[in-house]
């Protein structure tokens, strides 16, 4: 069993940058695929990043590419997302989600996982 606590999240206005944070417990967290997924008010859920578990592969959104940065610490069971250049279009709440490296990236990408936090609001003003 894992569990996922974000943090991080809050007000900011257009251009500005935040960083959030995924705390996880267990002694497997360097097991897991680990991501980001956000959800706009009356949208689906939609893939932001994903990164492998040895932090050597990242992916990213289109949408956010050149924007955000995902990594993570496997030492102190932490995944991140660094956000610049914040636009009103990535308001929503960011969800941290972890996959089994035997689930795959693939998967995870396509918002399968097998853990998900609670979320946290972003909120972006023009």
């Amino acid at each position: 069993q894992v569990q996922l606590v974000e943090s991080g999240g809050g007000l900011v206005q257009a251009g500005g940058s935040l960083r959030l944070s995924c705390a996880a417990s267990g002694r497997t967290f360097s097991t897991y695929h680990m991501g980001w997924f956000r959800q706009a008010p009356g949208k689906e859920r939609e893939f932001v990043a994903v990164i492998s578990w040895s932090g050597g592969s990242t992916y990213y959104a289109d949408s956010v590419k050149g924007r955000f940065t995902i990594s993570r610490d496997n030492a102190k069971n932490t995944v991140d997302l660094q956000m610049n250049s914040l636009k009103p279009e990535d308001t929503a709440v960011y969800y941290c989600a972890a996959a089994t490296t035997g689930w795959g990236v693939d998967n995870l990408k396509r918002g399968t996982a097998n853990y998900w936090g609670q979320g946290t609001q972003v909120t972006v003003s023009s």
